[in-house]
């Protein structure tokens, strides 16, 4: 069992996540994962923003006599704090667990927040009161979730809700499967992407975001690297409606402030951020899309290296990341390995048109098993608008190539993670190979894992872009034991081997003419 925590006699430390998933899931009772991810995090995120109230109100408290009010909800606006109106505090839900009517109780409650917080308009789930959800489950939950103190100051400085969220999108991703890949990029994808854009300062732009979780990973590094929350400003659109409020959830439990829309929609056809020039562009788009419309975007003005096939979206993403990128700026994503090699419906030539306009800056290969929603291994791209000329300091008419994917380790049956080693190498040979400040080691090329390649090379390979073509093979390591000697080595085990495999026939032969088989 998980420690408890000292401030609040809760199972809030490291290692805690695990075990309060298992007893939330426990409670699941006939709903899916699908549905029950809404109200688990639902639930969450109104136990977040209470306590995180309650301790400023306690504050203000303290400070009546300086004028201060309570009960103002712009004391706590001021703050970046959420407003939680009277009906809407946790030890009002707390108190009313076990009443019959808690499910209506819950979906007031959210109504009331959503009410006095406009910013959280139509993001909040309100269907507790549903028939198919037991309100004496969703009483056990509510009970569950009152024992972890997520709101108060010690704990936020921990990121306590934070972890607990991510940790429970990505077991809900796992559930779910295929549709997990929907709202959930693994964390250890995106911190290798993050990692390697170094995003200090600047517009922050993902199109598909999922949940949200490219933009925490970005503040994260932000304040790893002694920066603060606001060095980066976060753009992001969601197609699905369900993931987009998971993502406004997500970045405001955190005091991220973001553009994701008003709504969600569709970039492709209706691209909520039409003028923005991003200085990084991070994303995970669907795979190999069919479904996107393509026929009715034929001339739109975004394909400047060709019209994209209508039945895979690959690069209509690509050029979509091109066209939103500043000047200066650096796109990383992940696309299916089909990206990299395709010659169907034109994409050849698309790829072909890039690569010739020197935008290719790294291709990363990774290994398969890292994501829910498919087991195909995944590559990332890395893009950049002005090679050679702007604070990145690229390398023109270059491409670096890095072959991982013999990295990661199997964390179950079915699904690997990458090490924060293998993030580091991967990341460090990156910024070592573009020369940039703050590299702990100077660039080289290693057979089987990274080669710096020029454009005659990719045009030697046919404008494919698969790694494993350019770092070649690994040397073997040498093991100091002269040749002729090993040569004697292995002739003798080979000759021994032989003469028991032949002692071996015999003894077979031998019992299967004993038993009446055989001559």
């Amino acid at each position: 069992m998980a420690p408890k925590n000292a401030n609040n006699g809760s199972a809030a430390n490291l290692g805690f996540e695990a075990d309060l998933w298992k007893a939330a899931d426990a409670l699941r009772s006939n709903m899916d994962a699908a549905e029950y991810k809404h109200v688990v995090l639902g639930l969450i995120f109104l136990k977040y923003i209470s306590d995180a109230f309650v301790e400023h109100h306690a504050a203000l408290e303290v400070d009546r006599k300086s004028g201060a009010d309570p009960e103002d909800p712009d004391e706590y606006r001021a703050v970046n704090i959420f407003w939680v109106p009277p009906e809407s505090r946790w030890s009002n839900l707390k108190n009313r667990a076990k009443d019959p009517m808690i499910g209506k109780i819950v979906d007031d409650s959210m109504l009331a927040v959503e009410r006095d917080n406009p910013t959280l308009k139509g993001v909040l789930p309100k269907d507790y009161a549903h028939p198919r959800l037991d309100k004496h489950r969703l009483g056990q939950l509510i009970d569950l979730i009152s024992n972890i103190g997520l709101g108060d100051k010690a704990n936020r400085s921990k990121d306590i809700l934070g972890r607990v969220y991510e940790y429970f999108l990505s077991e809900f991703a796992s559930a779910e499967g295929k549709k997990g890949g929907q709202f959930y990029t693994p964390r250890c994808v995106v911190r290798v992407l993050v990692e390697m854009l170094a995003p200090y300062k600047g517009r922050v732009y993902d199109p598909c975001c999922g949940s949200g979780g490219m933009f925490v990973q970005s503040e994260k590094f932000i304040e790893e690297h002694g920066g603060k929350i606001g060095d980066i400003s976060i753009y992001g659109q969601e197609s699905n409606h369900t993931t987009w409020r998971l993502a406004k959830m997500n970045l405001a439990i955190r005091g991220i402030d973001s553009n994701l829309g008003r709504e969600h929609a569709d970039s492709f056809h209706r691209d909520l951020h039409p003028d923005l020039k991003a200085d990084y562009v991070l994303a995970n788009p669907p795979f190999n899309d069919s479904d996107w419309r393509g026929e009715l975007l034929k001339d739109d003005k975004r394909w400047a290296y060709g019209t994209p096939p209508a039945g895979n979206a690959n690069y209509a993403w690509v050029q979509h990341f091109i066209h939103h990128l500043a000047p200066n700026g650096l796109a990383g994503f992940v696309l299916a390995n089909g990206s990299m090699s395709s010659n169907q419906s034109g994409e050849g030539e698309i790829r072909k048109a890039i690569i010739e306009a020197d935008l290719i800056d790294c291709m990363v290969a990774l290994p398969g098993q890292l994501f829910y929603s498919t087991q195909i291994p995944v590559c990332l791209w890395f893009i950049v608008r002005s090679k050679g000329n702007g604070r990145f300091r690229k390398r023109p008419g270059e491409t670096l190539f890095i072959d991982a994917r013999k990295m990661g380790t199997m964390i179950d049956r079915v699904h690997r993670e990458l090490t924060d080693k293998d993030i580091r190498t991967i990341a460090n040979t990156y910024h070592a190979w573009r020369g940039d400040r703050d590299a702990t080691q100077k660039y080289e090329d290693v057979a089987g894992f990274c080669k710096s390649a020029k454009l005659e090379d990719i045009l030697h390979h046919g404008y494919i872009l698969t790694p494993g073509r350019y770092v070649g093979a690994a040397e073997l390591e040498d093991d100091g034991e002269p040749f002729e000697d090993k040569m004697a080595r292995l002739t003798a085990e080979l000759r021994e081997q032989t003469e028991q495999s032949a002692m071996l026939d015999k003894l077979i032969w031998f019992n299967l003419r004993d038993i009446g088989y055989g001559e």
